[in-house]
């Protein structure tokens, strides 16, 4: 890596909601403090955020400019750029995509996750708009319409469940997953649910105009659908904690860091907070995981200092 002077006492990678979070206590505590943003999102399909109190319908977009603008007042600095390598010496050093280097004490690692869609046609370009994976995000909006839910392994079956909440229409596209597959537990919950168990590959999705109208099977049945739900296959961005050697452990939505209720990772001084560290982290939480991060890291970086003054 190049040696550089350019030193902060925290560099957060990643400019989501966790990184941003973090920053904005870490700024309000005088922290000097670097953001490196790669402007990848987890959420950027989506037009709006739910759930979020007091932000409930807001833009993703809209949401991070104001945490952006937030963050610049304490004078917390925010690059655009994609941290390539991490490593270890008296501090830790970043090395950044443009051939910037960057020292910090302490890391903040918010890098997410990106999502793996089905490979079925009209998937990926109705995401976020009829083609939908979260019913908590996205389950109001659409309610008491047409539900489709795509399998992607046997657990879609949880999924399909729980959108009956907001819709008594859903149909349950088993794409690749054999109805065998399913346990009696499962079909009988189905049932009680209502949804209609349909076996048979789907070939793609049906679009008229700019609206979903039915999801197509192989055998070129057309069952009629407004919206449909989805699991995708996530993929979690733990390629620079792996570089420092930060424990991983294995869910069923991937490996993701072993980190303790402030975010600390197995690796002194490397925090993560938000989908980098699990599947489910909404923006809710991901402001939250990444404020605790954020007001650990002062702590502990004051009383390091304390303790180094008296052993002076």
């Amino acid at each position: 890596m190049t040696e550089t002077s350019e030193s902060y006492e925290v560099v957060v990678i990643g400019g989501g909601t966790a990184g941003l979070s973090a920053a904005l206590v870490l700024g309000r505590a005088r922290r000097r403090t670097l953001v490196v943003d790669a402007g990848e999102p987890r959420n950027a399909p989506a037009a709006h955020m739910q759930g979020y109190l007091s932000r409930d319908g807001m833009p993703p977009a809209e949401f991070l400019a104001v945490g952006r603008a937030e963050i610049a007042r304490y004078g917390v600095e925010l690059v655009r750029d994609r941290a390539v390598d991490v490593g270890r010496g008296a501090d830790f050093a970043v090395e950044l995509a443009s051939g910037r280097t960057v020292r910090a004490r302490r890391l903040v690692v918010t890098t997410g996750l990106k999502d793996e869609l089905p490979a079925v046609p009209g998937v990926a370009e109705r995401f976020g708009r009829d083609v939908l994976h979260c019913p908590y995000c996205h389950g109001w909006e659409v309610r008491d319409q047409a539900f489709g839910v795509l399998a992607t392994s046997p657990a879609s079956v949880h999924q399909a469940l729980i959108v009956t909440q907001w819709s008594g229409d859903v149909a349950f596209f088993l794409h690749e997953v054999a109805e065998e597959d399913l346990s009696d537990d499962d079909l009988r919950r189905l049932a009680a649910a209502g949804v209609k168990v349909v076996p048979g590959a789907v070939a793609g999705l049906v679009v008229e105009g700019d609206r979903l109208t039915g999801v197509r099977l192989a055998d070129g049945t057309v069952h009629d659908r407004d919206v449909v739900f989805t699991a995708p296959r996530a993929v979690p961005r733990t390629g620079l904690l792996q570089r420092l050697g930060a424990e991983l452990h294995e869910t069923p939505f991937g490996a993701y860091p072993v980190v303790d209720a402030t975010g600390q990772t197995t690796v002194p001084g490397v925090w993560a907070a938000g989908n980098a560290v699990g599947f489910a982290e909404q923006v809710v939480n991901a402001a939250s995981g990444g404020y605790r991060a954020g007001a650990t890291i002062n702590g502990e970086l004051l009383m390091s200092d304390l303790d180094a003054a008296v052993q002076v």
